[in-house]
């Protein structure tokens, strides 16, 4: 079993394995102590955590005051990417939840969304106009040589490629909440679509998904129980499928298959055409208007500080003489 988790933000400290099956067997006592997670945390992680507070404080007062909607998981959510807790207990079988969790949301492999509208108002109008972006997904592969050099998937990043199998690549609208533009000029009523239905689009983004004749992608997880993820079917032979948990379903043309890819998840195509769905990743429904605030400036945040954009700078902790205790009873309450 692969964890493709991407451990504790990228900045936090590791002290679980990074197999996701491993790190289960880890059992509380032996997890570090404080001064342990403490002692291992760099000057830019320093920097990154105590950004993140600052940020959340500030999300924090504006929702209470607005709403009065708490970011107590948010906050735990924290704590637990520092390895300052343990790792959460799996809902049901196949369920490989990581560090980077939110306690308390419904976990279960398939999701209807087309049938909640309560949860999903926009599903039922993706699947109704679907036919706008299957035709404009077919034109373009008739106009392309789709894995060819400079085709739709020719781009596809190795470190992707190298997770998800050879036989994988996909064609990115969006990443990280970033739209690409380039891209979606390539697609733009697609891209018009998306953008009226006011999907509640989360971190990872939005990409047409190419599974090639006789490949599959390995089980794994993605350890986020915080996002769900719709596939809309849009070129399917017959005998492909996907598993996640022990359900195994296949894909329908113009129809939204929803999973939750913290559980362990495979697909499958035996067959001698390539099949392709359009990836949308969203908010878990149960989230709040405040926690979704608090997830999108933490993961976009961490974007700033791997690209760079955020300079370093002596944390303030070690600059005031705080040191290491007194960031941790800032970020944690002293808990």
């Amino acid at each position: 079993m692969t964890h493709l988790s991407l451990q504790l933000l990228a900045f936090s400290v590791i002290f679980y394995t990074t197999s996701a099956f491993q790190a289960k067997t880890v059992l509380a006592s032996s997890r570090p102590t404080r001064s342990a997670l403490l002692a291992e945390l760099t000057p830019r992680q320093l920097q990154f955590w105590e950004d993140v507070e600052s940020g959340l404080v500030d999300i924090e007062k504006y929702y209470e005051s607005k709403n009065g909607q708490s970011m107590d998981r948010i906050w735990t959510f924290c704590k637990r990417a520092q390895g300052g807790l343990p790792l959460p207990r799996p809902e049901a079988k196949g369920h490989q939840p990581s560090e980077e969790h939110v306690d308390g949301l419904t976990a279960k492999p398939f999701w209807d969304t087309s049938a909640d509208a309560t949860n999903f108002p926009w599903a039922t109008k993706l699947e109704d106009n679907a036919h706008i972006i299957i035709e404009e997904f077919q034109q373009k592969l008739l106009n392309n040589n789709p894995q060819g050099e400079g085709g739709l998937f020719s781009s596809d990043s190795a470190w992707q490629s190298a997770i998800m199998g050879e036989g994988w690549s996909a064609f990115r609208l969006q990443r990280l909440g970033v739209w690409n533009v380039a891209n979606c000029a390539v697609f733009p009523k697609t891209y018009d679509l998306l953008r009226g239905l006011d999907i509640p689009l989360a971190v990872r983004g939005v990409c047409f998904a190419r599974q090639a004749t006789g490949s599959g992608v390995a089980a794994h997880s993605d350890g986020r129980n915080f996002i769900l993820t719709a596939h809309l079917g849009l070129r399917i032979p017959d005998g492909c499928w996907i598993k996640v948990g022990d359900e195994e379903r296949t894909w329908s043309v113009g129809k939204l298959t929803t999973l939750d890819t913290s559980f362990e998840h495979s697909t499958g195509n035996p067959t001698d055409e390539d099949r392709h769905v359009l990836i949308i990743d969203f908010w878990h429904p149960e989230l709040s208007e405040a926690e979704r605030a608090g997830l999108e400036f933490i993961y976009d945040l961490r974007n700033k500080f791997e690209s760079g954009e955020i300079p370093f700078r002596q944390p303030r902790s070690k600059a005031e003489g705080q040191g290491l205790g007194g960031l941790w009873n800032a970020l944690t309450g002293g808990n």
